[in-house]
C-alpha cells in the first residue's frame, strides 16, 4: 500500500446520515402521480437509494397516523395496517404516531355541512425528533422526504443552532414548497425509478410468523 493510500483510508469519514418522512405527505404525493403499485413502499431501501457513496444511512424515522374509521374505508384500514406491520419489521426505522381530528366543514354555495377529518401531530413530531438528534449529534446530514412549508421554522433553527450539519429536502413527487427549498441547504425530487426500485418483497414475514401479503390493489 502505498504512502498516499494508506492517508487517504485514514482520512475517510463516512458522513452519518437520518432520515425524516413525513408519510401522509409521501402517500399523497404517490397518489397524485397515480403511482399506486408503488405504496408498498420499503423506506429503509428508498433512504438509502438517496444517499451519496461517502454516506452512511444510521435511521430512518417514519411519521404516520392511523386512519379513522368510517362507514366505507374498512378495507383503506386493512391496507394501512398491513402495510404498518410490514414497515415495523425493517431493522433501523421507527414509527411515530400521530392522530386524526375530527374538522366540519360547510359548502360555501349550498350550505351543507359534513365531518373531514384532518391528521395532526406529524410536523410537530418531525421538528421535534429532528431538533433532538441535532442536540445529540446523531447525524450529519438529515434528510427531510417531505413538501410540508410549516417545516420550515425547524429546518431554519437547526441550520442557525448547527452551521456544520447539513439538511437536504427530498420532495415527494407532486409535492414542492419554495419555503423549505429556501430553508435547506439543498433539495431534489423523489423520482419513480427510486420508488420503483425501493419495493418490500410481496411477503414480509413479522417475527411471530405470520406472513404479510402485498394488498392486491397495489400489485
Amino acid at each position: 500500500m502505498s504512502p498516499f493510500t494508506l492517508k487517504t483510508e485514514i482520512g475517510f469519514h463516512m458522513q452519518r446520515v437520518v432520515a425524516y418522512v413525513d408519510g401522509f405527505n409521501l402517500y399523497f404525493g404517490m397518489k397524485s402521480k397515480g403511482w399506486r403499485k408503488l405504496y408498498w413502499l420499503n423506506l429503509v431501501a428508498l433512504a438509502s437509494a438517496l444517499l451519496k457513496h461517502d454516506q452512511q444511512l444510521r435511521k430512518v424515522h417514519y411519521f404516520t397516523s392511523r386512519i379513522r374509521s368510517t362507514n366505507n374505508n374498512q378495507t383503506d384500514i386493512q391496507r394501512q395496517t398491513t402495510y404498518l406491520e410490514a414497515l415495523a419489521c425493517l431493522s433501523g426505522l421507527d414509527i411515530h404516531w400521530g392522530h386524526f381530528l375530527e374538522k366540519p366543514r360547510q359548502c360555501h354555495a349550498c350550505g351543507a355541512q359534513w365531518l373531514s377529518y384532518e391528521e395532526k401531530m406529524t410536523d410537530v413530531n418531525m421538528a421535534v425528533q429532528l431538533l433532538t438528534d441535532a442536540y445529540e449529534d446523531l447525524f450529519d446530514t438529515a434528510i427531510l422526504i417531505s413538501g410540508d412549508s410549516d417545516l420550515t421554522t425547524p429546518v431554519t433553527t437547526l441550520r442557525r443552532q448547527f452551521p456544520s450539519k447539513r439538511l437536504i429536502v427530498a420532495f415527494p413527487p407532486g409535492r414542492k414548497s419554495n419555503e423549505l427549498s429556501k430553508a435547506s441547504n439543498g433539495f431534489f425530487t423523489i423520482g419513480e425509478a427510486h420508488l420503483r426500485q425501493s419495493q418490500l418483497p410481496d411477503e414480509v414475514t413479522r417475527p411471530d410468523g405470520y406472513v404479510l401479503t402485498r394488498p392486491t390493489t397495489w400489485i
